[in-house]
């Protein structure tokens, strides 16, 4: 799909230039990589089949009977069974005449967090095979086609979000690789029941940091994964807390989830500073979901929790106390040994001393 407008261009083949040859190849590549973007109501660029074509530019809307009506996407609260006609707004830019392929699939998240519709070459299983649009449209140059689309939910549809999106699709063949350009927007439908926010933690793990400074703190990463295990698209409030010490000392850091639809994943990553790491450092992620409107109402709540427990020990501190102890013992032994060395010293003085005293005494009795 395509956001905010994206080209995609191809450069004619002449026989015998392989240069040329290797430049198209690439750019038609770069154009399979730049038409897999996610949905929105946004006009795009698409590929055409002969070079001297003018490039091909258009938008899909959500619309009414009289042209697009200013909504971003659909949202619809809906009845198992329930059937509704919504429309769309197909807009042609270009100054030529283009046919454009309708199709509607599955919504999801990417890892960015930013909304994409499955491709054409993967089965829709949930929404969107509940949209049901003709396959084509033609729209004149510079023209805007209306075309409605119908919402059949099923009759044992489960209560809760069932993301899909809505596209028109260019396909320009370059070769032997084809390039799909798509534009479009998402059609969120919501099953009217009790609903479940839900969201897991899996894969916790934390890793002890030391500052190197031994007056100073180090801080342990807390990694995981949680995953939407409910059945409408939350976001999420987390309370990250190490304890050391038995718990005589925590720390805790905040982790908020980005909104995550049902079925869906996010990757936490989360520092918690101010830990001495003083032995065993048990941390524990507690997760709260939220619903996106804030209603509380007929939606159960699942919050989640999970732990982890390193080891670890305060080798800064422990090298500062082994150095200090050895400056200690090292003063002690440079003082013992000055003073075992001055009483050596005046212990042969008064040796010296005697023994000369001893001469003295001597001579002054053979003179006498």
């Amino acid at each position: 799909m395509t956001h905010g407008g994206g080209r995609v261009a191809a450069a004619p083949t002449t026989p015998g230039h392989e240069g040329l040859a290797m430049f198209r190849s690439l750019l038609v590549t770069l154009g399979a990589v730049l038409a897999t973007v996610p949905v929105a109501p946004a006009a795009a660029a698409a590929p055409t089949p002969s070079p001297t074509s003018p490039t091909l530019t258009w938008a899909v809307q959500p619309a009414n009977q009289q042209g697009p009506d200013g909504r971003r996407w659909i949202t619809h609260t809906l009845d198992p069974g329930q059937v509704v006609t919504e429309r769309l707004a197909v807009r042609n830019f270009s100054n030529r005449a283009a046919v454009f392929a309708l199709k509607a699939a599955d919504g999801y998240l990417t890892d960015n967090g930013r909304f994409n519709m499955l491709p054409s070459n993967q089965a829709s299983v949930d929404g969107g095979t509940w949209i049901q649009v003709q396959d084509k449209v033609s729209v004149g140059a510079n023209e805007t086609k209306i075309v409605p689309f119908t919402i059949t939910v099923p009759r044992d549809a489960k209560p809760g979000d069932h993301p899909a999106g809505i596209a028109a699709t260019v396909t320009a063949t370059g070769g032997t690789v084809a390039v799909e350009s798509r534009v479009g927007f998402r059609v969120m439908m919501r099953v009217s029941g009790t609903v479940t926010a839900a969201l897991t933690v899996d894969g916790l793990t934390a890793t002890y940091r030391h500052s190197w400074n031994p007056f100073a703190a180090g801080s342990i990463r807390v990694r995981y994964s949680t995953k939407n295990d409910g059945s409408v698209a939350v976001t999420g409030t987390g309370q990250v807390s190490t304890a050391e010490l038995g718990g005589l000392s925590e720390s805790d850091a905040r982790a908020e989830v980005d909104q995550t639809l049902p079925g869906g994943s996010r990757q936490v990553d989360v520092r918690v500073t101010g830990v001495w790491g003083l032995g065993p450092l048990r941390t524990t992620v507690d997760l709260t979901p939220a619903l996106l409107d804030g209603d509380k109402s007929g939606a159960e709540i699942r919050p989640a929790s999970a732990s982890v427990t390193v080891w670890t020990l305060p080798w800064p501190q422990l090298l500062l106390a082994a150095l200090v102890m050895a400056a200690v013992f090292g003063v002690r032994t440079f003082r013992r040994r000055r003073r075992q060395r001055l009483a050596q010293l005046l212990a042969r003085a008064r040796d010296e001393g005697r023994a000369e005293a001893r001469s003295d005494k001597v001579l002054e009795e053979k003179h006498s």
